[in-house]
This record gives structure tokens, C-alpha cells and sequence, in this order.
């Protein structure tokens, strides 16, 4: 029921997952009159049968407070689809609504893995390397004021992730920073820095924030404030540039021309770098596998959310991380 566009991208979106993956079952969790009202538009669909409706009497909107959502609102959407996971009946969550609420429900419902103090959001980006096809990226705003064993942990699950689900044997791990010598940034990176070179992870240093989407990291670690920012910018960046593009190709008949002529590069660079292929950040951490997709995604969007879902689930995301943590953790 959430996001910008709620049941109507979220249905579609579903049907197009379930007709891809054979052994996927899917319970949409809502207003069950809504639900079957835009359902009842399917009902041909060939894969409709692996759908059900489980009926939320509320829902959590877009700007309501966390505290006041896990407070008031124990019918919602959110909270019983999380629910359905702590009790094994799903294996995982995948949601648009919310980001603040989804964490602060999901922590509290499925309580974070043995060893890891705080849950983070961890997203996958493009970048310009041949021979690599994306990194990753913690914590994008779960925390906002990490302590140093917090981005530790961030480094260990990060790690655990590639490694899963990218088939990355020894992943990259860089530490964001404001420099890349070791007499820059503040104690608290420096002293992360420190954990991150005594442990067997692959960690390669610090990373300044122009160098993140090269490809020198397959893991970028850094606190939530930090993070969020960094993601906010290169949003707003990508904006900048698509429009500026667009005004420029407008300007008068030659340049449309021009932009005619170059039209199949920019259709394949806008494939490669399409923002709904990378929609889809783990709440990682927790003892569940939970999906936040983008509140604005469309179809192809949300349906690339639930499907990295389905590969968390595949991968024993959760397992591989539970045992990988507790050898990497007390190394540290």
C-alpha cells in the first residue's frame, strides 16, 4: 500500500516477476477490497493462481513519523508483511513505503543477526569499469551517527553480500573519506580504518567520493549521513545532466539533428545506467531478508526490487552472512 503510486505499479509489477520466476509465490499484503478490485483486471493472467491477498486494515503513510507508526498502526501493511517473515511464512519482505518506519518495524519485529549492533541500507550502484558490472554501498541513512564498530560491521556484511550474491571470492573494500592518505579525516574513520586492516577482509583503503563509481571498490563503507548524502548528490547530478542533454539537443534544428544521429548511444547508455535496474536496497543486518524499493518506482522498478529479493532468498543471504559475521567479528 505504500510508495507514490502503492497497489497499482506494485500489482503489475508482481505479475511480471511471478511470470518470470516459476516457483515464485507472492501474498500481497493490503486492503484486501482494493487489492482484488485491480486484481479482478487480471484474472486471465496466467500466473495469478501463485498470488494471494492477505488483508492490512491499516497502512503508514509516506511522512508519518517511525515511533508513531510501530506505535499505532499494528495492522499495517508494513507490519504484517514483516510479520509474515519473523513467523516463516514468507522469506522475505519487499516494500515501497515508508523507509524510516519500514526500518524502525523491521528492527523491532526481526531484531538484528548475533553480532550486529545496528541494521544498515545497502544498495547497488553502476559504475565505469569493464570488468565490473556494479558496487555496493552502506549505509545509505539507517544510522546517522555510527560508531566505529558499527562501520565494521558495515564492512563485514557488505563483504558477505558481494561475495553472495555478486560471486565476488574477496571483495574490494574501501572506506569513504575526505582524502586518501591516512592523516586525513575525523577518529572515527581513522580508527575504522585501523579494524579494517588487522581483519581478513579485502580492504584496499580510503576512497574519495569522486572515485566511488570507477570501479576501484566493490564495497564502499561509510556512516548514514554520509551516505545519504553522497546518494542525494549523485541523484540530483544524474537529474542535472539528463536535462541539461535534453535542453541542448532542443536548441535548434541542427542540434535535434545531431541528436537523432546520436540517439542509439544515448538509448544504450541510458540502459546501462537506468536507476530501475538498481532499484532495490537490503535493510541488512536483520533477521530477515527486507527490500525497500524506491517510493517512486514504477513497474520495471519495483519488479527489479523484488527480484533481488528472490536472490538474497536463493543465495542463504542470511545464513552466509550469520556465519561469516561471527568468524570476521571476532577477528576484528
Amino acid at each position: 500500500m505504500g510508495g507514490d503510486h502503492g497497489p497499482s505499479v506494485i500489482l503489475p509489477a508482481t505479475l511480471q516477476v511471478l511470470a518470470r520466476y516459476s516457483q515464485l509465490h507472492v501474498i500481497l499484503v493490503g486492503d484486501q477490497i482494493v487489492l482484488q478490485k485491480i486484481l479482478s483486471r487480471h484474472k486471465k493472467n496466467a500466473v495469478s493462481h501463485r498470488l494471494t491477498i492477505h488483508h492490512a486494515s491499516q497502512s503508514v503513510a509516506m511522512d508519518e513519523p517511525p515511533a508513531q507508526a510501530l506505535r499505532t498502526k499494528k495492522d499495517s501493511s508494513m507490519r504484517v508483511a514483516i510479520n509474515l517473515v519473523k513467523e516463516g511464512k514468507a522469506d522475505a519482505c519487499v516494500s515501497a513505503g515508508n523507509t524510516g518506519a519500514l526500518m524502525a518495524t523491521a528492527r523491532f519485529v526481526l531484531k538484528t543477526l548475533p553480532g550486529i549492533d545496528r541494521p544498515a541500507i545497502v544498495s547497488t550502484f553502476p559504475v565505469f569499469n569493464s570488468h565490473k558490472k556494479n558496487m555496493r554501498m552502506l549505509d545509505l541513512g539507517a544510522n546517522v551517527d555510527s560508531s566505529v564498530e558499527n562501520l565494521f560491521q558495515f564492512a563485514v556484511m557488505g563483504s558477505v553480500l558481494a561475495s553472495a550474491v555478486d560471486n565476488i571470492p574477496k571483495p574490494v573494500i574501501c572506506l569513504l573519506n575526505i582524502g586518501e592518505e591516512d592523516i586525513k579525516g575525523n577518529e572515527q574513520v581513522k580508527e575504522t580504518a585501523k579494524l579494517l586492516a588487522n581483519s581478513t577482509m579485502n580492504y584496499a583503503g580510503y576512497i574519495e567520493a569522486d572515485q566511488i563509481y570507477l570501479g576501484n571498490a566493490d564495497v564502499v563503507v561509510c556512516d548514514g549521513f554520509v551516505g545519504n548524502v553522497a546518494l542525494k548528490a549523485s541523484e540530483g547530478i544524474a537529474k542535472l545532466i539528463g536535462k541539461a542533454i535534453k535542453q541542448s539537443f532542443r536548441r535548434n534544428l541542427l542540434t535535434m539533428l545531431a541528436g537523432l544521429i546520436s540517439l542509439p548511444v544515448l538509448k544504450s547508455l541510458v540502459r546501462r545506467f537506468d536507476p530501475d535496474r538498481y532499484n532495490g536496497a537490503s535493510l541488512i543486518g536483520l533477521q530477515g531478508i527486507v527490500i525497500k524499493s524506491h517510493g517512486g518506482a514504477g513497474v520495471s522498478a519495483f519488479a527489479h526490487a523484488i527480484e533481488e529479493a528472490i536472490i538474497e532468498v536463493d543465495k542463504n543471504i542470511l545464513q552466509r552472512i550469520s556465519a561469516e559475521v561471527e568468524v570476521l567479528l571476532n577477528q576484528g
